[in-house]
Parts: structure tokens; C-alpha cells; sequence
């Protein structure tokens, strides 16, 4: 901006010297007055211009310092003199050569000189006409100019765009002064003063090209456009563009101000707060740091842990609370208090108490609760034995999850549990590092922290459901933690060091075993959990459902029961599972439907019958296959395995005059399609020991058909079914009654 030569001009001067400047008006524009019947001299003595260029019209003063007296200036320069204001290339130079002046400059009339108090001199310029100058050469002490004057193309003022791009000028130029921190605030009320009242268009455009624009090369590229109308609209960009990085830079400056003011009042604040509250003796850091002394005191972690939670307490200390580290690090050292170092609970060798819990929460599961008696008994005798790691696989809803609640029951430990359904983030196994924001420890260690103990019973719910994404592998992450030989140094990367998890029991749950990595599969050891029959769900009823629903829903038990006939109605009409889980439901619905009569005081029976049930829950939702007698030939009743636990299926066949075709249907899988080709064979090949004549095959077709065709049925199970099955229909003997057949067939038999 124009403050350098502003500052040139009025640095040194009094406050009188300073009023004297501004009756000079030399900020007041008095236009381009060049008398044209005067002859201009050939040669005219350079003037050079530092880093500003001077404008035909435009009034300009000039501070050419104290490096020689006035008098010896006065020989070079004097008021009247024609002279070519050029402008150098670079500033620092002294003696300009050809090589370092603009080409384009001005025709200048030296109005006055005149030496302030500090020994500098002014110089004050007129512009008159735009030239180009041709060489120079040193003649006695000056510098002579050869040049050429540039006839300009005037604008026609009437022109409503060139009258609108001055104007245009005249209001980006006051908004650029306005914006502009380099000037003094007095000197750009100054200029805008100047700006709003020049009446001339052109000369608007000049006053500004010469006071208010930054960058040298542009008012070198104004000054060489002879046409006004160009020159006014080239001017108009370089504004518009100058004003629009004022503006971003006005914006970012008061922004940066804003949030630093609101930090320091925050800090000045919190400083306050600080010595407030040491005068009071209640420092929340002091308080929060006395605590953690204090409760490190009690841990019962080795030395190497003392040292570090020494180490990061110091580093607390030092820290800013207003830093987001610092409370990156608190949450590291709550983590650190908290965790279970070897605290452990007591467990209870009781083998007959143990047995007790288990039977008393869970009809059946023989197998696994002999292993868990089995481990007590060895840890009674021994005292130190690693925790096992074990897996319970079967069906949904037969108690898997509930049973590892049972186990920490009947071992007197704390329980915690961790679903590891959908999990893909190895992080979640092992932590995150603290570096990152919003690090925090794995579900491993966050669970061992909410257990309160080294040694809980720790369920790992739906560990085959766990997916591989991006991330890392969270199963190959729980090889560490899962491995007895291992997980006595489990390292977590959030803490950095290693956690003990061998006292820790493992307790893994899946409903299928093909979707866990084998050598995931390797280190637990896999206890199969079968569904419950009948009776079996029937006793689970009585004990345990049937009560906890009546007591989760409000109703007085004493007026409600259930008989034998209704219970064994519900299972076999409106459940089908392996587990009790759809049963359960089934048994809260019922006495949801009781409840709301109870509130409506309506009458109900308090012993439900079928009949009851039916009436409540309406018509049943399956229709087992029921036994129905073999009365025809052909006919086997045959043993199926299915997700619910296993139903009996029937598989029929006859023949029929023909070529000896087989035909299949029921929707067969591909397996059971093969155990009838094989099955047919079999029996041509045996057809003597079965006494079935071979021609017969030629002249009969076979057609076996399982029922229920909706259903899917594969496995390799039927061949033994299907061999029965034809060779009844071959010899017209029928097959023994309430028989179930089950079995793979081959071609040997």
C-alpha cells in the first residue's frame, strides 16, 4: 500500500511541520495541466521511484533522504524542472542503469523541495503525460533521459460503462483503504475523503492506480495502457481481486483473535479457579492425584508396575488440564487402578454345593457338569492349575450362556460376559494405542476391569460368529488369550505390558463348529450341548420357566398352574427347537393373555388344560408327523436329524408296469437321490438272498417318495430306510411295526 511513502514523507516532522505538509494538499489531485504550447525538452533528468509509480494528474511526494545536503540537490533538482519519474526494478540499487528502470513512466513537474527536521528531503511531484523513455546516459551529475511521449485514447465520459467502472473504482478503492492495516488510520480517512470527492473519472482511475495499489508490476501494467476505458476496467480486477484477500485476510485474523481471546480468558479463568481453590484447600488435580497415591498404595502389583504408573502419574503432573493429553492420560491411569493386579476371589471346593447350583439352574447336561466337578476337584488337590478353556457347542436356547452364570455361581467367582457376535476389529481383542485419539483398552481388559478379580468365569458368547474385516482378524487376535501356554503374558496395547489371564476360566459358546478357525478350535476344549427331549423340557418348564414368567409378569402364582397335558401341548403344537427358548415365549404369552384378564377382572380358569392353551394362543403352529402304522408294503418309518433336534419321516415306495425306471421325489438332496440309485443296486445285486426274481426289475418301475415335499431332506442317513423300503415293495412283505430305520448304505452292503 501507499504507507511507505506516506511514512517517507512525514517521519522526523513536528506536529507543526505535520499541519504545514497537510496545507500543501498534496493528497488533492489537480489534474494533468500540461501546457501544450510550451515545447518539451528532448532529454529529461531521471527521477527514479522506489516500489511506487506516479500517474499523469496525480500530486506525489517523494522522500529522497539525508544521504546529501539540499543545496547539492538543489543543483540536480528545482521546482519548475521537467523531469522522467521511472521506476526501478529494484529498490536497493543507487545508480539505476537502462537495465534496471521500467520502460514506462512519467513526464513529472518538481513542484517544490523543501527539508524537513531530521535532514531528509521532500520532493514534491506533479504528473503531467504518460512517456516511454529510449536511453540514458550520465551527463555532469545527473542522469539524462531520451524518451517518447504516449498520446493516451480518451474515454467518453457520457459512456454509462465507463462512468459505472469508475464508480466501480471509486467504492473498491475506499474498501481496500478501509480494510487496509499498513495505513494510518488519519491518512485513510484522509484518502477517502480525497476519493469520494474527485469528480473525473480518469483522473479517479490515476489517483487510485498511484496511491492505493500494492504490487509494483501492476501499476506497471496500468501505466503502459494508453486507452482510459481499458485502463479503468484492467484496474477494476486488480481491486476486486486485492479486495477479496484483504477480506479473507481481515476474516482469518479476526477468527484467529476470537479463539485466542477465548483461550486466554479460559486460561486466566481456570488460573483464578486454580488459586481459589488451593486457598481453600480443595484442588480437584491435587485431589485427583492424592487419590491415585493413595489407591496405588494398596494394589498388589509388582515392582516394574509401580514404576510405571509412578512414571505416568509425573506425567500427569506436568500436564495442562486444558490439554486434550491430559485427559487422555488420566483415563490411562484410572485404567490402570482399576485393573485386578493378582487380586483374586476365593474359590469353593465344595464339590457337593457345586453339584447342587448346577442341578438346581440346569435339568440334564450331564456332560458338562461333570468336567466342571471334575475340575474342582483337581484344583482342590493341587491348588495352582490353569483355568481350562472350554467350548460349549449345540443348539439356540439350550442354556449355554446361562450355564457359564451357573458355573461362576457354583465356584464362587465373579462373572462377566463379552458377546463376540459381528465382531471384525482386531483392536476390540487387543486395544488400541494410546497415541490415538480416543484410544481405550480391548473388551478383554475392559471386562477383567468390570469382573473385579484376576479370576472371573468369562463367557466368550457367539465366538463362530465372528467376521474378518479391514481391521485386522479378531479370531486370530484370541489364539493369545484362548491358549493356556500364552495368556499368563497377554499383552493389551493400550496398557503396554502384560496382563495375567491364566487363572482366568474361559467359556466359550457356538452353535457351529465349522465356522471356527481350526486352530482357534485347537486351543478349547469342545463340550457338546445336545437339545432336551420331552421330558426333559417338560421338567425345564415346571422348575424354571413357568415360575420366572409368573413372577416377571406380576401374577400371583398361587392362582395359576399349569397341567401336564398343557405344558406337553404347548411343545409339541407350538414349538419346535432343540432348546426352550421358543418355549419360554410361548409360556409368556400365555400368561401375558392371564395377566390382562386379571387386570379387566375377568374370570379364567386357574388350572390351564390344552384346551385353555389352544383358546389362547389359537391353532397350532406345527403339525408333527405322528407314528401312523406301516399297513402297506413299502413303507419305512426312517430317523431324521434336524436343527430342532430330530422328527421321524416316512419313505414309501411302489412299483409300477414298466422298464424298471426309478423315480424320486419329496425334494431330495443330492445325497439321498444317490442313496436310492445305490439302494437299488444293492438290492439287484443281492436279489437272490432277498428271493426276488432279477426279471422283475425289467418289467417294474420304481417310484419312492418322502413326504412333506415342501421340506428340504438330504444327508446319507435314508440309504438304509430306502433299501427296506424296495425290497418290502419287491417281496409284498410288510415291515415290522413301530420300527425306526437309520443307517448308510453302500454298495457292499
Amino acid at each position: 500500500m501507499a504507507k511507505r511513502h506516506y511514512d517517507d514523507f512525514i517521519d522526523g516532522a513536528s506536529s507543526s511541520d505535520r499541519s504545514k505538509k497537510r496545507d500543501m494538499n498534496v493528497l488533492v489531485p489537480i489534474g494533468s495541466d500540461l501546457d501544450e504550447s510550451i515545447p518539451l525538452p528532448k532529454t529529461l533528468t531521471l527521477f527514479p521511484l522506489k516500489r511506487t509509480l506516479l500517474f499523469p494528474g496525480v500530486v506525489l511526494p517523494i522522500n529522497i533522504g539525508n544521504s546529501r545536503p539540499l543545496k547539492e540537490i538543489e543543483k540536480i533538482y528545482h521546482p519548475g524542472q521537467y523531469v522522467a519519474a521511472l521506476m526501478q526494478h529494484d529498490a536497493y540499487v543507487n545508480r539505476p542503469t537502462s537495465e534496471n528502470i521500467y520502460a514506462y513512466g512519467t513526464l513529472a513537474e518538481i513542484k517544490r523541495i523543501f527539508q524537513i527536521p531530521d535532514g531528509s528531503v521532500i520532493v514534491i511531484l506533479h504528473g503531467k503525460k504518460r512517456i516511454v523513455f529510449e536511453s540514458i546516459a550520465k551527463r555532469q551529475s545527473a542522469w539524462q533521459v531520451t524518451y517518447k511521449a504516449l498520446e493516451e485514447t480518451p474515454a467518453d465520459e457520457s459512456d454509462p460503462e465507463y462512468k459505472a467502472l469508475a464508480a466501480t473504482v471509486k467504492d473498491l478503492a475506499m474498501r481496500v483503504i478501509d480494510l487496509s492495516s499498513e495505513l494510518p488510520s488519519d491518512f485513510s480517512s484522509e484518502m477517502i475523503f480525497v476519493i469520494k470527492n474527485i469528480e473525473d473519472p480518469h483522473l479517479i482511475v490515476n489517483f487510485v492506480a498511484t496511491h492505493v495499489l500494492v504490487k509494483v508490476h501492476e501499476k506497471e501494467t496500468l501505466i503502459e495502457i494508453t486507452d482510459q476505458k481499458r485502463q479503468a476496467k484492467v484496474l477494476t480486477e486488480i481491486l476486486a481481486r486485492e479486495l477479496q484477500m484483504l477480506e479473507l485476510k481481515y476474516h482469518i485474523e479476526s477468527k484467529i483473535k476470537v479463539d485466542f481471546d477465548k483461550q486466554q480468558h479460559e486460561f486466566l479463568l481456570r488460573q483464578q479457579m486454580r488459586v481459589i481453590q488451593e486457598e481453600l484447600g480443595d484442588d480437584p488435580l491435587s485431589m485427583e492425584i492424592k487419590y491415585m497415591e493413595d489407591a496405588a498404595g494398596k494394589k498388589k502389583w509388582g515392582p516394574e508396575n509401580k514404576k510405571i504408573f509412578e512414571r505416568e502419574l509425573k506425567k500427569l503432573q506436568r500436564l495442562n488440564p486444558a490439554a486434550i493429553e491430559y485427559s487422555n492420560q488420566l483415563n490411562y491411569l484410572y485404567t490402570f487402578l482399576d485393573l485386578p493386579w493378582n487380586e483374586y476371589t476365593q474359590d469353593n471346593f465344595d464339590l457337593k454345593r457345586a453339584r447342587e447350583v448346577l442341578d438346581e439352574e440346569h435339568f440334564g447336561l450331564d456332560k458338562v457338569k461333570e468336567r466342571l466337578l471334575e475340575y474342582l476337584a483337581v484344583l482342590k488337590l493341587k491348588n495352582d492349575l490353569k483355568s481350562p478353556i472350554l467350548c460349549l457347542v449345540g443348539p439356540p436356547g439350550v442354556g449355554k450362556t446361562s450355564l457359564g452364570k451357573s458355573i461362576a455361581k457354583a465356584l464362587n467367582r465373579n462373572y462377566v460376559r463379552m458377546s463376540l457376535g459381528g465382531l471384525h476389529d482386531e483392536a476390540e481383542i487387543r486395544g488400541h494405542r494410546k497415541t490415538y485419539i480416543g484410544a481405550m483398552p480391548g473388551r478383554v481388559i475392559q471386562n477383567i476391569r468390570k469382573a473385579k478379580s484376576a479370576n472371573p468365569v468369562f463367557v466368550l458368547d457367539e465366538i463362530d460368529k465372528m467376521g474378518t474385516g479391514a481391521h485386522g482378524d479378531p479370531a486370530s487376535a484370541l489364539l493369545e488369550v484362548l491358549d493356556p501356554e500364552q495368556n499368563s503374558t497377554f499383552y493389551d496395547n493400550y496398557l503396554e505390558l502384560e496382563f495375567d489371564l491364566s487363572k482366568v476360566m474361559f467359556v466359550a459358546t457356538a452353535n457351529n463348529l465349522t465356522s471356527i478357525s481350526p486352530a482357534l478350535r485347537d486351543r478349547m476344549e469342545v463340550i457338546e450341548v445336545n437339545g432336551y427331549v420331552l421330558e426333559e423340557k417338560i421338567s425345564i418348564a415346571e422348575k424354571h420357566l413357568i415360575p420366572k414368567q409368573i413372577s416377571v409378569h406380576g401374577v400371583d402364582k398361587r392362582h395359576i398352574s399349569f397341567t401336564r397335558d398343557a405344558v406337553v401341548f404347548m411343545i409339541e403344537n407350538y414349538t419346535r427347537e432343540s432348546g426352550v427358548r421358543e418355549l419360554d415365549k410361548t409360556i409368556a404369552s400365555v400368561i401375558r393373555n392371564l395377566a390382562k384378564k386379571v387386570v379387566l377382572q375377568v374370570d379364567f380358569p386357574k388350572t390351564l388344560h390344552p384346551e385353555h392353551v389352544r383358546e389362547i394362543l389359537g391353532a397350532p403352529k406345527y403339525l408333527r408327523e405322528r407314528y401312523q402304522g406301516n399297513e402297506y408294503a413299502g413303507v419305512v418309518t426312517g430317523l431324521a436329524w434336524t436343527s430342532e433336534g430330530g422328527d421321524i419321516l416316512f419313505i414309501e415306495s411302489s412299483l409300477s408296469r414298466g422298464k424298471g425306471a426309478l423315480t424320486l421325489t419329496g425334494n431330495l438332496g443330492t445325497v439321498m437321490k444317490e442313496s436310492a440309485v445305490i439302494a437299488l443296486e444293492y438290492i439287484k445285486a443281492n436279489c437272490a438272498q432277498l428271493q426276488i426274481p432279477y426279471d422283475v426289475f425289467e418289467r417294474w418301475n420304481v417310484h419312492v417318495h418322502v413326504p412333506e415335499g415342501a421340506i428340504p431332506k438330504d444327508g446319507p442317513s435314508a440309504g438304509l430306510a430306502m433299501v427296506i423300503s424296495m425290497a418290502s415293495a419287491f417281496t409284498r412283505r410288510k415291515v415290522r411295526k413301530k420300527t425306526a430305520v437309520t443307517g448308510e448304505v453302500t454298495l457292499r452292503g
